[in-house]
């Protein structure tokens, strides 16, 4: 094998990486991206050897190459460790907020039922909304579709059915402090699950993501890369090092990979 033979997947590589980034560039996109990018391309002697394990396996196939490091990138960018922890500390704010919907709403629906006590048995009345209808038009005031296409529908709606129709604002509000205590928080794409579901949070998540990114761009959903690829597990450590900037004792090695795949196979 000549030097040009020998230098081959890395220019493919490369010049994937080097498009990518003038394509961001000039449309002003993912500038985390080219983060990444920039680290692979600083490090291409470290990855000669994955980009060779890579090119051998994907160059066959059109647009393949281009595929798996765009799952690189999306799985860094947006799933890295600090990002991974970010999502953890998001859900686990999701979980108090709802439990603090379900809290409050409970007692805004007890002060609502005594408020419309007083109002029926009291003498005194606080000039108040007390209709559902009436609260929904004021709250719709400041959006133009609502305005233009359902707030006379609404208002003929009220004038056609009573009061006795509608539901309370007591009622109303129990609704959404029950909608809340029932709320079951699950993730809303499967890296963001991938990523998250495992109970402490370690590097492997940041793997997990990745791994499904790669299946969600093989051909067997509508994607690029074959569903027979399997890269090599010091491909795997070697990228990962390169596009998370690890360095010196921090790096991956192939049987960290391997015990990691194991693992998820189990």
């Amino acid at each position: 094998m000549n030097t040009t033979e020998v230098n081959l997947p890395a220019k493919a590589c490369n010049d994937i990486l080097l498009a990518r980034k003038q394509y961001n560039r000039e449309r002003g996109i993912l500038p985390s991206h080219n983060i990444v990018i920039e680290r692979l391309l600083l490090r291409e002697l470290e990855l000669r050897s994955a980009y060779t394990d890579l090119y051998k396996k994907l160059h066959m196939h059109p647009r393949a190459l281009d595929s798996f490091f765009g799952a690189l990138l999306d799985s860094v960018a947006f799933w890295g460790p600090e990002r991974i922890v970010k999502a953890r500390t998001e859900r686990d704010e999701l979980v108090r907020i709802n439990e603090q919907i379900a809290e409050m709403g409970e007692g805004l629906a007890i002060l609502l039922r005594r408020r419309e006590e007083l109002h029926n048995k009291s003498g005194f009345r606080s000039n108040t909304s007390y209709h559902i209808g009436d609260l929904i038009k004021e709250a719709g005031q400041h959006n133009g579709h609502f305005t233009l296409y359902l707030e006379d529908e609404l208002e003929t709606l009220q004038a056609r059915y009573d009061l006795k129709y509608w539901p309370s604002l007591d009622a109303c509000v129990d609704a959404i402090a029950d909608d809340a205590y029932e709320a079951e928080i699950e993730a809303s794409d499967p890296l963001t699950e991938a990523a998250t579901v495992a109970a402490r949070s370690s590097l492997s998540d940041f793997f997990k993501a990745w791994f499904v990114a790669i299946d969600e761009h093989r051909q067997a959903v509508n994607g690029w890369i074959p569903d027979s690829f399997r890269p090599s597990d010091n491909s795997l450590a070697s990228l990962a090092s390169c596009a998370l900037g690890l360095e010196d004792d921090d790096l991956l090695s192939s049987s960290y990979v391997k015990r990691l795949r194991q693992r998820l196979r189990a």
